[in-house]
């Protein structure tokens, strides 16, 4: 299968390209020039040096499927509203719509569980078609995003799966998130301060989710005009202190963990899980 992707140099996408072309497709990759993928790829895509504005018509030529997968201002600080639209929803749809022109009529977009966000404190495990409630610019830009997707994909008659993650960590994940912290004061010999790690999460490690949207390209039954929702995760919520203490004991880590010696933010939801059975 021919995949043009974004997103490639990227936590998620890095693994997705190294996974599809370990599995025989043939990947070409957009990149801004001189970004480099956030883990080492035992076999290189084909890499497109550019922005989503330029002219790609050979590329797209062939494509079976896109998997746009890049997104903007991803981790705290978060982008002003305004760039987070303009970078997660603007700018991609000129350049699905430019796809379109030029043949592809299947699609796959990552999305976030994050823009479910408040809706976490109201089901046990959130399903597709809960409200998104989104707290942050980023996530907010998400959700906005997955409805325009979705009305472009039913006006033009395309096919598109849309893809919610739920906290996905790993190698090449951003150095100020969790596992990567712990990581290195695992590595480093530190005592690490959390919260009390009461919070219920579903996580999943990186290397599971590229498996797992590779999967959602294989079986791509989408009907013309229809956009498959669907959550991504592990199917197994787990609280951020058992999360913690089995990295910490899996590195064999010499220091601490304090739990209890940081606050919860004001806004924490303490139970985030996806209904995973459930897709509209």
């Amino acid at each position: 299968m021919r995949l043009l992707v974004t997103g490639g140099t990227g936590f998620i996408g890095s693994h997705f390209i190294q996974r599809a072309i370990g599995e025989g497709n043939d990947v070409i990759c957009l990149r801004r020039s001189g970004s480099i993928p956030k883990i080492s790829l035992t076999k290189q895509p084909k890499w497109i040096d550019g922005e989503y504005e330029d002219d790609f018509q050979d590329s797209f030529r062939n494509a079976d499927l896109l998997v746009h997968i890049a997104s903007h201002s991803t981790n705290y600080p978060y982008d002003t509203l305004e760039n987070c639209l303009l970078h997660n929803v603007t700018r991609p749809l000129a350049f699905l719509q430019n796809a379109k022109i030029n043949g592809i009529q299947n699609f796959i977009i990552i999305g976030s569980g994050f823009e479910y966000g408040l809706s976490g404190e109201n089901f046990k495990f959130i399903p597709t078609d809960a409200p998104l409630l989104p707290q942050v610019t980023y996530s907010v830009s998400k959700a906005v995003g997955s409805l325009v997707f979705a009305q472009w994909a039913l006006q033009n008659k395309l096919k598109l799966k849309y893809l919610r993650l739920f906290h996905v960590f790993g190698e090449g994940e951003d150095e100020s998130r969790l596992w990567p912290s712990l990581k290195r004061a695992a590595s480093n010999g530190d005592d690490f301060k959390l919260t009390s790690g009461e919070q219920i999460r579903d996580f999943t490690n990186v290397s599971e989710i590229a498996k797992k949207i590779l999967s959602e390209v294989k079986e791509f039954n989408v009907n013309a005009g229809e956009t498959q929702i669907k959550n991504i995760g592990s199917n197994n919520p787990q609280s951020v202190k058992d999360f913690s203490e089995y990295w910490w004991d899996h590195w064999k880590a010499v220091g601490k963990l304090h739990f209890g010696a940081k606050p919860y933010r004001d806004d924490e939801v303490m139970r985030f899980v996806p209904d995973l059975t459930n897709s509209k």
